[in-house]
């Protein structure tokens, strides 16, 4: 069998790979675990935002290469000085914006530490993989900043604000175990298993129903702000997107003739 995967663009500090619509997003910096530089960041947005007119990808997966998810800003870099809100604004919000706007489900694979704004980027996905060895750190208070990257935001919907507080504020370890117990984390597997049900769940969510992914998405992320009422509304709307595709018809047509549904994306 030869392999289809095709390399969407060359980055220096990220891979960016597609195999059967599946879209594997790198961070390729294993000498520095994967922190993020200046250069890293650009390159994450210049790839995020490709993916919003690819009509071919039907899944994201991000991971890093290596022993490490990311051990978040690169301060050896020089990227601790400057204006640190310009980098917010112009890299760290864009990232978290773009992905939580995706018209494809998001999986992360956690494959080692993920720390600050890695950390924030590893818990954004839809579906979260962490190896067994993995940690999430919040690292910012021990030198002396906050947290970003959405971390304020998605923390406390992720485990609850007394937990996410915490874990902010003392700057300590939550091991892949603990982050499995708090719901931080869909599923943890031994490192040696973690790429085989990552890929497992990418080609199934691959040849799944697109649109109906994207609808489930903006619904949850709109649910979190509005009321039940409001949210009702948008399950109405979204429900009605959803009957008028392709895949709905297959998947009706599939159910009465007893077969399995060929999902086409549209």
């Amino acid at each position: 069998m030869t392999d289809s995967r095709r390399v969407m663009k060359t980055y220096q500090d990220i891979l960016v790979e597609e195999r059967h619509g599946v879209v594997t997003l790198t961070l390729n910096r294993p000498e520095a675990l994967n922190a993020l530089r200046t250069q890293t960041l650009q390159e994450i947005v210049t790839a995020l935002d490709s993916l919003q007119g690819s009509g071919s990808a039907r899944v994201l997966v991000i991971t890093g290469n290596g022993r490490a998810f990311s051990s978040g800003a690169d301060l050896s870099a020089g990227d601790g000085n400057g204006d640190l809100g310009y980098k917010v604004e112009h890299f760290y919000n864009p990232i978290i914006e773009t992905l939580m706007a995706l018209p494809v489900p998001v999986i992360t694979v956690v494959n080692g530490p993920a720390v600050g704004a890695g950390c924030a980027l590893a818990l954004a996905g839809d579906i979260v993989l962490a190896g067994s060895s993995a940690y999430f750190l919040q690292a910012f208070i021990n030198i002396g900043l906050v947290p970003d990257a959405g971390s304020t935001w998605l923390l406390p919907r992720l485990m609850g604000r007394a937990r996410a507080q915490a874990m902010m504020m003392l700057g300590e370890r939550i091991s892949a175990q603990k982050a499995e117990a708090w719901g931080m984390v869909y599923q943890v597997l031994d490192d040696d298993v973690l790429a085989h049900r990552a890929a497992e769940l990418a080609q199934r969510l691959a040849a799944g129903p697109t649109r109906a992914y994207a609808l489930i998405r903006q619904g949850v992320r709109y649910a979190l702000d509005h009321s039940l009422t409001e949210s009702l509304a948008a399950e109405r709307r979204s429900q009605r997107q959803a009957g008028s595709t392709l895949d709905f018809a297959e998947g009706v047509a599939a159910f009465r003739e007893k077969r399995r549904a060929m999902f086409t994306g549209r």
